[in-house]
């Protein structure tokens, strides 16, 4: 992209697009055509490819002009919300940070990782919980602040996030204090008479409990497997098994759920990430979650 483009090209691009001859677009401007030619086709110039080409009487899109038609609606629809962005910012004191939560990440994992956030006074936080691919879209697009994952974001120049490690935990099994008692063999070998509870293979650390079994040569009676991580635990609580979960979350499951540890995994580790756009000027918020 060469110094002469800019987004009053683009904006005018967009409105022929959007009225579909220059002249319409022209009229809705208050402008001459040929100033709005002149901005168009300086636009073409500085991309490299024609975004119109002649249709009967009149002008349509390229496959180029409908690559650029759909960036500027992005941008542009973005930039109808500015003014009440800014008359809302200016009316509450509080600071706000919309967060998106990976559908893999433990539920009391993030409560953790929003802690730091969450102690600050005068904070307004809007959490959405989604697939990863959907939320690392919108954070590409300024539509969240960061998001909290238990993987990296992949290595895509298009997206231009980047990914920071918070914290890793170890993996350990745990149940309810029945099983607990009523265990007549060690762990891990008690597993093997335990019913038992696993995340979705959707969780990364699904294939790591996978190949822990089988090293250990315990073919696992699965009684349920569960995407969200918080129905998974409230099942646990009310005596349906056992579950593996990190360690990090051991006093919670404990004083929330009436959980106990039955025993660790050893070298079993799950990740926790934030990621976020690259932009010049962090959100204040965003770093507190970061420097945690």
């Amino acid at each position: 992209m060469t110094n002469s483009y800019n987004y009053r090209h683009l904006y005018y691009f967009w409105v022929v697009a959007k009225e579909g001859s220059m002249s319409k677009a022209a009229e809705r401007l208050d402008m001459a055509i040929q100033t709005i030619s002149a901005q168009v086709h300086e636009l073409e110039k500085s991309l490299g490819y024609m975004l119109f080409k002649p249709a009967g009487r009149g002008i349509t899109l390229t496959d180029s002009g409908y690559a650029a038609l759909k960036i500027a609606d992005q941008i542009f629809s973005l930039g109808e919300k500015l003014p009440e962005a800014v008359r809302d910012a200016a009316k509450s004191p509080k600071t706000k940070i919309t967060v998106g939560v990976s559908d893999g990440l433990p539920k009391l994992v993030t409560r953790q990782l929003l802690d730091p956030v969450l102690k600050l006074k005068d904070v307004q936080l809007i959490a959405h919980e989604g697939e990863f691919e959907d939320l690392l879209a919108d954070l590409a697009l300024h539509r969240l602040d960061i998001v909290l994952a238990d993987r990296p974001a992949p290595n895509n120049k298009n997206l231009n996030v980047y990914s920071e490690q918070l914290t890793k935990s170890s993996i350990a099994w745990f149940c309810p204090k029945v099983f607990l008692k009523g265990a007549k063999k060690k762990f891990p070998e008690c597993l093997r008479e335990l019913p038992i509870l696993l995340p979705t293979s959707h969780s990364t650390v699904r294939l790591l409990i996978d190949q822990w079994f089988s090293k250990h040569g315990i073919t696992p009676n699965i009684v349920g497997e569960f995407e969200d991580s918080a129905l998974l635990k409230t099942f646990a609580a009310s005596g349906l098994g056992a579950f593996p979960a990190g360690k990090l979350i051991e006093k919670d499951l404990k004083e929330t759920y009436g959980i106990e540890l039955l025993g660790d995994c050893e070298d079993i580790y799950e990740y926790f990430y934030a990621i976020r756009s690259e932009k010049k000027i962090g959100h204040p918020l965003v770093e507190a979650i970061i420097k945690q």
